[in-house]
């Protein structure tokens, strides 16, 4: 995944991998001169309307959500926009990763940069300082409905702006004023509007979406590579992977998937030499692989469609719009479309775990691995070998189906009945977050297991592809002798497959996967 190392923000060119890369602390981001005129637009019209009009205008000289009607004198717009985050901030829970509040400070920025929220440019111009220094602002995770956006985490968010709430820095958990001042940055004081700004959004949701898609998409790669794995070590068939079928039901994910087992199968003397068995087909978690891992593929696309609009999208109200001079409520901030696409993430990763833990019992259990030693292992009995690993397998896709209960077909009143339907967003999210895991951690199990069950297939080597993926996993985790604990082996895999050095290892051997 190509990835920049400087991010100008236009507000209009927001990429996946650029978040990515700003999460990673790869990315170095500013604003652009065009970013900066188009706020400076916004900025005139909504100084026009807090000190210019008598117009009833929603959150610069009204109050919010059911208090709306209630009129604000134009002297307390700044102290209005401050009382607005510190009210705002009651999130509870344990924090987000330090990855999503790095992309959910870029998203924010980029969100402002677009001119159509009214913020001052120095304003996001210390937000991004502060990403760009290491002030990484204390976020709890619960306490969005995704209605509004993110309002609690984003006045979280914001709050170490104006020298309140609280911020790490440098490792150490302190309060935002002394964050800033240890970066050497001043907090600033919010004018009209700036608060509203700040919070009204998805950012939240969105970063989740950005961060699992990049995530999701490694794993589609390496359920392939792990199902052919399992393939040579099952002796299964390659007929069922050949094009002219995939081409007879032309669904892009399905074709893909195939095409990559065949990839990865290249140079395979296991299956060669079992080319003439009698056994005509195979299970239906290796024949069915490619429309299994397809669908998934398929129905992230939709999700990757929806996070590549939202990264640029206008979420906050009201919006600023500069060549009709008018700020409209709206309601572009309502989570749902984020809230479906999250959703369906979870169920396309859990999807793919569930079809590995599948393939990991026909491994271990010898009534169905056609000649492997029971469990993987040679001294059965006073060893267990790879019993409990599929446990383990069978229990994170067991959780991920409680988890894949859509958050996003659930809604609750709020603000006295102002917000009537709320998106609950960002329970989608830390739901796909922990499917997301589970599933690479699933996926890590499928790839240890294949490993051992080909070594009992040699001399026979498998395919080009395969024999990457084995010896990488070999690199991590050595073969399975005497029992021991398997935990940090299953870990490091995972994590080898979230951040790509296990995909980028065998792609180095057989060229780019589809």
């Amino acid at each position: 995944m190509a990835q920049a190392t400087a991010i100008r923000l236009t507000g209009d060119d927001l990429l996946v991998s650029d978040v990515w890369a700003v999460a990673r602390g790869d990315a170095e981001v500013s604003l652009s001169d065009e970013a900066r005129t188009k706020m400076r637009a916004a900025r005139e019209l909504v100084e026009r309307a807090a000190h210019g009009s008598r117009e009833h205008t929603y959150g610069i000289n009204t109050g919010f959500g059911r208090f709306v009607s209630q009129s604000i004198p134009e002297e307390q717009t700044g102290e209005l926009q401050l009382r607005l985050l510190r009210s705002h901030a009651c999130g509870v829970g344990e924090p987000y990763p330090s990855t999503i509040v790095r992309s959910a400070m870029l998203l924010r920025a980029n969100a402002l940069a677009k001119g159509n929220s009214g913020a001052r440019v120095e304003t996001v111009e210390l937000l991004l300082e502060c990403l760009g220094r290491g002030v990484l602002p204390y976020v709890p995770s619960r306490g969005s409905v995704g209605a509004s956006g993110d309002l609690a985490p984003l006045a979280h968010l914001a709050l170490p702006l104006v020298g309140e709430g609280e911020a790490y820095y440098a490792g150490e958990l302190i309060s935002g004023a002394d964050a800033l001042a240890a970066a050497g940055l001043e907090p600033t004081r919010l004018e009209a509007k700036e608060g509203l700004s700040l919070i009204n959004g998805t950012q939240f949701m969105a970063a989740y979406g950005a961060l699992g898609i990049v995530r999701a998409r490694r794993l589609t790669r390496a359920v392939d590579i792990a199902c052919t794995m399992s393939l040579e070590a099952l002796q299964g068939s390659r007929t069922s992977f050949l094009p002219q079928i995939h081409r007879l039901r032309p669904l892009r994910g399905q074709s893909e998937s195939a095409a990559n087992v065949l990839r990865l199968l290249d140079g395979s003397a296991i299956n060669e030499a079992h080319k003439w068995c009698d056994q005509v087909q195979d299970a239906y978690s290796l024949r069915c692989a490619p429309q299994v891992h397809g669908a998934s593929r398929d129905l992230l696309d939709y999700v990757e469609g929806t996070v590549a609009v939202e990264l640029n999208a206008a979420t906050d109200n009201p919006l600023v719009l500069v060549e009709d001079e008018l700020l409209v409520s709206n309601g572009n901030f309502h989570g749902q479309p984020l809230a479906f696409a999250l959703d369906a993430l979870a169920i396309a990763c859990a999807e793919l775990a569930n079809i590995s833990e599948r393939r990991v019992e026909r491994l271990v259990n010898p009534n169905l691995s056609g000649g492997l030693p029971p469990f993987l292992t040679t001294d059965g009995g006073l060893n267990s070998g790879f019993m409990i690993p599929q446990y383990v397998a069978a229990s994170l896709v067991s959780e991920n189906k409680s988890l894949c209960h859509p958050a996003s077909v659930d809604s609750i009143p709020t603000s006295a009945g102002q917000e009537d339907h709320v998106s609950m967003g960002n329970a989608a999210a830390l739901k796909a977050w922990q499917v997301l895991a589970n599933s690479e951690r699933a996926l890590a199990i499928e790839l240890l297991a294949g490993a051992q069950a080909v070594e009992f297939l040699a001399p026979l080597e498998p395919g080009h592809g395969v024999r990457a993926a084995h010896a990488f996993v070999r690199s991590v985790s050595p073969r399975l002798g005497d029992d021991r604990s398997l935990s940090h082996d299953i870990e490091a895999i995972a994590v080898s497959i979230q951040d790509g050095s296990f995909l980028a290892a065998v792609e180095a051997e057989v060229g780019e996967l589809a």
